[in-house]
């Protein structure tokens, strides 16, 4: 009704406004009616050349103007592409942060914040996706958990590696298989009860046999790497994106895993629509950058395809 009080009040003529916002005549003087009624006062005053404003019509003018220019610069805000693409990597040292980042690189006028959700697991991520506190995040969801309104594309499967020090056993072999692993320990500090990642390396364990456990008070990724060092059979296990650093006397070692190849895979959650241009973009450089899927791939049988 503002839209077409200001217009008619522009143009001073009903028809003309009509004209303007593609209604008819007929339709515009009833939404001016129903304004004046709404507010209990005659704004527009109708005389043999068209319309004229009255008084309190003058009055009211400028207030409508601000705010019809208050509701377009609302609707601009939330338009696709209008303000930062918002995504959940989980943690800035794993795979998701680094293909993001490599992604800005290549897209360097691209508007997005990279954000970590490190204390939500996967439902609670997804709940975060729909309510619009972000706009995508990578996570390892199974099928039946995925709520309505929510897409998925899964576009970053991760090999895992072994990570370990040079006195382990395994440090000088060119690849090993998860079986083989069976009787070492693997120590993955941080696995918390009720998250994807705990599902994921529960169902490695099972499946080859493995002894993965997170015993201890977890001092974060350096004090990881300082145990690994100084250790002769202490072993952890990295996505093969993850970017690590250690110092050069840690001579630490990152062995493949295959035959299979254990793959964690990072699905991209995104609200059902999103059209947001930075989504698209993302999706489509992780598709034709990702890596490869191994032939001997091994997932968990709950993963989303």
């Amino acid at each position: 009704m503002l839209r077409t009080f200001v217009a008619v009040a522009e143009t001073g003529q009903f028809q003309a406004a009509a004209d303007e916002l593609g209604v008819s005549q007929q339709a515009v003087s009833k939404r001016v009616a129903a304004l004046e009624r709404h507010i209990e006062v005659t704004l527009l005053v109708r005389t043999s050349r068209g319309s004229r404003l009255s008084l309190d019509g003058q009055v009211f003018l400028p207030h409508a103007k601000k705010v019809l220019a208050t509701i377009e610069q609302a609707e601009q805000a939330v338009r696709p592409g209008s303000r930062p693409l918002r995504v959940d990597v989980l943690n800035r040292r794993i795979s998701p942060a680094q293909a993001v980042y490599r992604f800005y690189r290549s897209h360097p006028e691209t508007d997005l914040d990279a954000v970590t959700l490190s204390q939500e697991n996967a439902a609670q991520a997804a709940q975060a996706v729909l309510e619009g506190t972000v706009d995508a995040s990578f996570r390892a969801l199974p099928a039946d958990q995925i709520p309505a309104g929510i897409s998925t594309e899964r576009l970053l499967d991760a090999p895992l590696e072994l990570l370990v020090g040079p006195g382990h056993p395994l440090a000088g072999v060119p690849w090993v298989s998860p079986a083989d692993l069976a009787g070492h320990r693997i120590w993955i500090p941080g696995i918390r009860p009720g998250t994807e990642w705990s599902a994921f390396y529960r169902a490695l364990s099972e499946a080859f046999g493995l002894s993965i456990d997170a015993l201890g008070p977890n001092f974060g990724d350096e004090a990881l790497m300082d145990a690994l060092a100084d250790s002769a059979s202490l072993a952890t296990l990295v996505g093969s994106g993850d970017r690590y650093l250690w110092p050069q006397n840690h001579d630490l070692r990152r062995i493949p895993l295959h035959d299979p190849t254990p793959v964690y895979p990072h699905v991209l959650l995104f609200r059902d629509g999103d059209r947001h241009p930075v989504l698209t973009a993302l999706r489509d450089h992780l598709r034709t950058t990702g890596p490869r899927t191994p032939h001997d791939m091994w997932t968990p049988d709950w993963v989303e395809r």
